[in-house]
């Protein structure tokens, strides 16, 4: 991305380092060809600050309007903001009018009427139709170039967009059918499944029943990592029965001082997510946040909101947190998630002394 806009803003430096330097190339030429002809600093100076004005709301459209539109598809607040800036932008090149143009054409002086009233008498002005109040043809052209530059702005930055997109989507594509094998190896702790067999060893004897709903359970999961771990998007409705069915084996391994709760929606829109993206804050909840000695918790909350997905994780954290591998990690995750959504996502951890949070946003699909 950083590479992208430093392209991007040279190609803007160039085409502006031009644009301005048209005016000083052409009083040269006049200079050269005409000997009675001298250098005008003052009209350049003139001609610049015209080109200033249009440089100036350049810039705030670059740089604060163009990417409401495209990286965040804001679409209506950018239309108020280009009516907003569009607006000032004629009121003040209608109150600040070039100097010809304040200067009564020379057809309007020879026909103004005689100074006498005995000629003023038999005068009769012209017939003509009266110029715009507010704007004049300087400002409809003014408008005009304004809107053209606002729309190459929105083209340029669509370009180097659609190329960064494309080498993002040839990345992904690689980290994809890595991530395959690594789903497939290690996405979920080892350990766990490990800890899970000897749980569902000891309720064999205890409580034949729940051994098998337990045994059930551990099938779907596995299941869902062999045949959806590889895909590119999974219903909401099943990623979200896959964390219940992990978080149900994990209440296996634990007393009732440690307090999980869980908040997923039941029904859910028509949307998908990446297979396997939240399963990582959680195990790292239950890896990390669990102590024997004293109380502990878990808390886990899903909404959906304006087509984004809001995750939340909290935890406690454990005097001696469990240091086992598993999964992929969170730097892992961190790059899969610039990957996949660019700058459209927010992730938010706060590692505090005794708990440890985490807020996600993405967009669905």
């Amino acid at each position: 991305m950083q590479e992208q806009r430093k392209y991007e803003n040279l190609t803007y430096l160039a085409l502006w380092g031009m644009l301005f330097a048209v005016p000083v190339l052409s009083l040269y030429i006049r200079t050269v060809n005409d000997p009675y002809y001298t250098f005008n600093w003052d009209e350049l100076m003139l001609i610049w600050r015209q080109f200033g004005m249009f440089f100036l709301v350049f810039l705030i459209h670059n740089f604060f309007l163009a990417p409401l539109l495209v990286y965040r598809q804001k679409r209506v607040l950018y239309i108020c903001s280009i009516a907003v800036i569009t607006t000032l932008f004629l009121v003040f090149q209608c109150s600040h009018k070039p100097m010809e143009e304040n200067r009564p054409p020379r057809e309007h002086i020879e026909m103004m009427p005689p100074p006498f009233p005995e000629e003023r008498a038999h005068h009769r002005p012209p017939h003509h139709k009266k110029p715009p109040v507010f704007m004049g043809e300087h400002d409809i052209v003014a408008l005009i170039i304004l809107l053209l530059m606002l729309g190459m702005n929105l083209g340029i930055k669509y370009y180097f967009k659609s190329r960064h997109d494309a080498k993002q989507l040839m990345a992904l594509e690689k980290e994809n059918l890595e991530q395959q094998l690594e789903y497939l190896k290690y996405q979920i702790n080892p350990h766990f499944f490990m800890n899970t067999l000897n749980n569902i060893h000891a309720l064999v004897d205890i409580d034949p029943e729940k051994a098998k709903d337990t045994i059930l359970e551990l099938s779907k999961m596995m299941r869902f990592v062999l045949y959806e771990g590889d895909k590119k998007g999974v219903p909401l409705t099943r990623e979200f029965d896959f964390i219940r069915h992990y978080i149900s084996l994990m209440r296996l391994r634990y007393t009732d001082k440690v307090e999980v709760i869980v908040d997923l929606p039941i029904e859910t829109p028509d949307y998908e997510l990446p297979p396997l993206m939240l399963i990582t804050f959680i195990e790292n909840a239950f890896k990390h946040g669990i102590s024997y000695q004293h109380e502990s918790f878990v808390h886990v909350k899903a909404a959906i909101k304006n087509g984004r997905l809001h995750f939340e994780c909290h935890n406690s954290k454990a005097d001696k947190p469990n240091e086992e591998n598993g999964g992929v990690g969170l730097a892992n995750v961190k790059q899969r998630l610039n990957l996949l959504f660019g700058e459209n996502y927010t992730l938010n951890i706060q590692d505090e002394p005794d708990t440890y949070n985490v807020e996600l946003e993405i967009p669905l699909t």
